[in-house]
């Protein structure tokens, strides 16, 4: 019996050898392709780390990849039976779909679309491989160019692209002022301003570069990373009053007048769901691990609250109402997102103190709405900052920020496009921070293609890099130059505001004199 055993073993070791010997590993196990196409990879490498005025959190999203050409599939309509809109408009449906320069997929590649993009449908044209073509005009650092795409890619109707948690969003048009009274609108170009600063001597220096140079806005910490205030506020002595032990200015009145003597448009930048003090007064409110109840904290060790805690949206929004009725021109929220837990691989590990329900982009979009509904009756504009990678890729990234569902609430939305937060081969780039107007560039223009998908989008108002990144490896020195390229970037996309970020509150001087 044992020998009989150890024959058939033997026989099947010789079996399997000789299949090894007549076929590929592929062979055996066939890759997946999509049906009819051409599966490479992208130019977009994965990467955001949090973004510059957030610190580093390494959460990487899904590697986007490009989809590009072949002969239509069965299941696929072909020929010229593809349907299109009554306004020519269709929406890509791949990760990154190549723009060719012909309708062919030798032809040279002029550009690429990322998923969701709207593009308007020109021409059409079948190849020799019965496979369907679109010509669509696209934007190129030349200007507007023709190109075509595989029409196998697109779909007329974006919402077929979206899962359920982003079909739920609210995507229609939205009451938006042109300008509110007493409070123009400002092509803002400005720095960014610590509370230290804006109780210090620091200020009147800064009030003298603005004098000198075309800098006109100052986005000052109102409500710090630490929950800390700019000036005492009854909204602190409510909810959270430690909030108000290290306010820097007691004459909240004489700073602002200072400010509107010379000509300055000022943003409150409100930390919003990142707030270790207000979790100490509230722990119970706070984001913990189920399995012990630890306080979930990122690197900085800094502890974040629930962003589905009302009482700390009635927190931030009474804050913001103290800002407005002192002068302040603008509300900008910051970290007004999720903490980032490794593309949400953590979340089955976190307690989010989440009695709603919603999902998280439903909560950041709504909390948004409530802002912009209560600071509107104060004549303020309000703005979001978002990290710089959310409008290159088509989900949330797991912290609720999702580009059309931000856009579309605020009056001004502001990725933070700091190349040093841009994980290697981003945009095809193999260290981005060394690539400045690079990658500000494809940022920028990849958000400008994302606010063409709604009616009621905000003006793009991007933070840049005014800093060195000695921690990223293959990292420039950053000054004029470098300020200035991702300047031009921005132009050349149609984006004429911006803002510098710098710890230190030391900016490059000559870069936007």
């Amino acid at each position: 019996m044992k020998k009989t055993r150890g024959l058939i073993f033997l026989l099947l070791i010789l079996a399997l050898a000789m299949l090894a010997s007549a076929c590929s590993l592929g062979d055996i196990f066939p890759v997946l392709q999509p049906a009819g196409g051409d599966h490479d990879q992208g130019e977009n490498g994965t990467g955001d780390g949090d973004q510059g005025n957030e610190g580093l959190e390494g959460q990487q999203p899904e590697d986007p990849q490009n989809k590009d050409e072949g002969s239509a599939s069965e299941d696929n309509e072909s020929s010229d039976t593809k349907p299109i809109g009554s306004s020519g408009i269709l929406y890509v449906s791949a990760s990154k779909l190549n723009i060719r320069q012909d309708a062919s997929k030798e032809a040279p590649i002029v550009g690429s679309a990322i998923k969701g993009s709207a593009v308007k449908v020109l021409d059409k044209k079948v190849d020799e491989s019965d496979t369907l073509w679109y010509l669509i005009s696209t934007d190129t650092k030349e200007g507007k160019e023709d190109g075509w795409i595989a029409a196998e890619y697109t779909v007329a109707d974006r919402y077929e692209l979206l899962d359920e948690t982003l079909r739920e969003l609210d995507y229609s048009p939205q009451p938006k002022v042109d300008e509110y009274p007493g409070n123009p609108r400002v092509k803002a170009k400005g720095v960014y301003v610590t509370i230290y600063s804006a109780g210090g001597q620091r200020l009147d220096q800064l009030i003298e570069m603005a004098n000198r140079t075309g800098i006109n806005t100052f986005v000052i910490d109102v409500k710090d990373d630490s929950g800390y205030m700019l000036f005492e506020t009854e909204a602190a002595k409510k909810y959270s009053p430690d909030a108000n032990k290290k306010a820097t200015v007691k004459d909240i009145d004489a700073l602002m007048e200072k400010l509107k003597d010379n000509n300055i448009y000022t943003i409150a930048r409100i930390v919003t769901f990142k707030d270790p003090t207000y979790s100490t007064h509230h722990k119970d409110r706070g984001i913990v691990y189920k399995a012990d109840g630890r306080p979930f904290t990122n690197n900085d060790g800094l502890i974040w609250a629930s962003p589905h805690d009302r009482m700390l949206w009635e927190y931030d929004v009474a804050v913001s109402k103290e800002a407005a009725e002192a002068g302040f021109n603008e509300i900008q929220f910051d970290y007004v997102r999720f903490p980032a837990s490794d593309g949400g691989k953590l979340d089955k590990q976190l307690d989010y103190k989440n009695t709603t329900g919603e999902s998280k982009p439903a909560t950041i979009q709504n909390f948004l709405k409530y802002a912009h509904k209560e600071l509107s009756q104060k004549n303020v504009y309000i703005s979001a900052d978002i990290y710089g990678l959310v409008g290159s890729v088509a989900d949330d990234m797991a912290l609720g920020q999702y580009w059309e569902a931000v856009s579309n609430v605020v009056d001004y939305v502001s990725p933070m496009m700091y190349p040093s937060h841009y994980a290697n081969h981003t945009y095809g780039l193999p260290v981005p921070d060394a690539y400045p107007y690079e990658t500000v560039y494809h940022s920028a223009k990849d958000s400008v293609a994302r606010n063409k998908n709604i009616e009621t989008p905000a003006i793009i108002r991007p933070w840049i890099q005014d800093f060195t990144a000695p921690w990223v490896k293959g990292h420039i020195k950053y000054g004029t130059e470098q300020v200035k390229a991702q300047i031009r970037a921005l132009k050349e996309n149609g984006i004429d505001e911006f803002m510098l970020w710098n710890p230190n509150n030391r900016y490059s001087e000559d870069a936007v004199k």
